[in-house]
Parts: structure tokens; C-alpha cells; sequence
């Protein structure tokens, strides 16, 4: 029996030097709507670029990247 199962996104943030796991506000929103949702309350996320999807722990993740503060 083949059974179907829809994994959950999740938008992973690192912000000085911790993991903050964001939840997806909406399913019909593709990764740059959300982060363009959460750079209100994330500013440096306006600069970010999106990585992924992959698929980990039964969950599709998608990282937030920022090179905002690195020299080099």
C-alpha cells in the first residue's frame, strides 16, 4: 500500500549564530514571498538569497543565506 504524506516547509534563518526555524505562513506562497513576509520582522532577510528546497527530518527546508557582515 503506497500511502502520500505532505511535508511541511520550514524556512531556516541564522541569526548570530543561531538556527531560528520560521514557520510557513502560507502554503501558496513560493520562497521569496516568504521571505519578502518575514523581512519585516527580519530586516537583513531583504538582502538574503534562498537556498534549497531539501529534504531533512520530514520536512522541506528552505535557508535563508545572508553574506551581510563577512569580509572577503
Amino acid at each position: 500500500m503506497l500511502i502520500k504524506e505532505i511535508l511541511k516547509r520550514v524556512f531556516i534563518h541564522n541569526d548570530n549564530g543561531s538556527e531560528l526555524k520560521l514557520i510557513d505562513p502560507s502554503a501558496d506562497y513560493t520562497p521569496e514571498q516568504v521571505k519578502h513576509f518575514y523581512s519585516g520582522s527580519y530586516p537583513i532577510l531583504t538582502n538574503a538569497r534562498v537556498e534549497g528546497p531539501e529534504v531533512k527530518n520530514d520536512e522541506i527546508r528552505f535557508t535563508f543565506v545572508t553574506t551581510l557582515g563577512t569580509k572577503g
